[in-house]
């Protein structure tokens, strides 16, 4: 029978399933229940830059008591930041041999980040860094968004010893090119792609409200391109694929483009924890059909491996599917 164990950013899993960052993980009796379903790894619920920072502003008055309300930041952050040490703590001990992954959700450089090294002490196997901000200013500075990727992976490297795993969002103009500067810098491995807030207009009431919450399997398409991609350019780092992956052959299409694993979420949402355990049957059984021993057997067997025809052969595709037909 086939094996499904799989490295990512260093770390053994038992199969490529990796339960993603949501709420579907923010205590440890539901991860508890992921790792007794059978998954492979599990990213906590992020951490959230924004949220203590507007929490402290919200609560802190400068303009009344100064000194108070220095004390009061610092007692909401230490506050928050302990909850979620708690959390890996926990996690760790219910789910005791996968991986927990922490996982921070910043925009900024900020000195916080040093908490890298108590989530480290907490025990938590590796850190996952989302960095998820539109670039809308007109003064924009080309490449400084991408520099901050940089800037923040070298500034939790060199405070951590663990695996720093980087989710990147769509919204980048070279992937390929930040993915290869993140690997020369220490970056365990990166997940492709961070997805959005989906923004919506209700017509009626003239008013902004929430798209559609949830991925579906089209949102692969894009995912599953640019691990083709970058999995064939920068080949020495592990590569996992986020937003679309709702089925076995999702997991499938995912490693032969190029993914040691999948991160999974919406599918979990809409379905059961029993979901982990038709994958790996359904992965299993495929790869027993198609002769395949383990993962590494397949992994990128479909990825592009004409770095340089890729341009030709999207702009031919776009042309023949679209320009050619009436």
């Amino acid at each position: 029978m086939a094996t499904l164990k799989t490295t990512f950013a260093g770390l053994e899993l038992k199969n490529p399933i990796i339960i993603s960052s949501s709420g579907l993980t923010d205590s440890a009796e539901k991860n508890k229940k992921f790792y007794e379903a059978g998954a492979g790894a599990i990213v906590l619920k992020s951490l959230f830059e924004e949220q203590i920072m507007q929490e402290a502003d919200w609560l802190g008055d400068p303009n009344m008591y100064p000194e108070g309300s220095d004390y009061l930041v610092e007692y909401i952050r230490h506050y928050k930041l302990s909850e979620y040490l708690a959390l890996i703590k926990e996690s760790k001990k219910v789910c005791p041999d996968i991986p927990v992954i922490a996982s921070i959700n910043c925009y900024q450089d900020a000195q916080w980040v040093d908490f890298a090294q108590e989530i480290e002490a907490a025990g938590a196997d590796a850190i996952e860094i989302n960095i998820l901000a539109l670039q809308t200013s007109a003064k924009y500075v080309y490449g400084s968004f991408e520099q901050r990727h940089i800037d923040i992976l070298r500034h939790i490297k060199s405070n951590t010893h663990i695996p720093v795993i980087m989710k990147l969002g769509e919204n980048l103009t070279n992937p390929v090119a930040l993915i290869d500067q993140l690997y020369a810098n220490g970056a365990g491995a990166v997940v492709l792609f961070n997805r959005f807030y989906q923004p919506d207009i209700n017509i009626e009431r003239l008013k902004h409200g929430a798209g559609e919450v949830f991925s579906t399997e089209a949102d692969l398409a894009n995912t599953l391109r640019w691990i083709g991609i970058a999995s064939a350019a920068v080949d020495k780092l592990n590569y996992a694929a986020s937003g679309g992956v709702h089925t076995y052959a999702d997991i499938i299409k995912a490693i032969l483009a190029g993914a040691s694993a999948v991160e999974i979420c919406s599918a979990f949402y809409q379905g059961t924890y029993d979901l982990v355990q038709e994958y790996t049957t359904s992965l299993t059984k495929w790869m027993d059909e198609k002769g395949m021993e383990n993962i590494a057997q397949f992994k990128g067997m479909l990825n592009v491996k004409d770095l340089k025809g890729v341009n030709t052969f999207e702009r031919t595709q776009f042309m023949k599917y679209f320009s050619f037909r009436k």
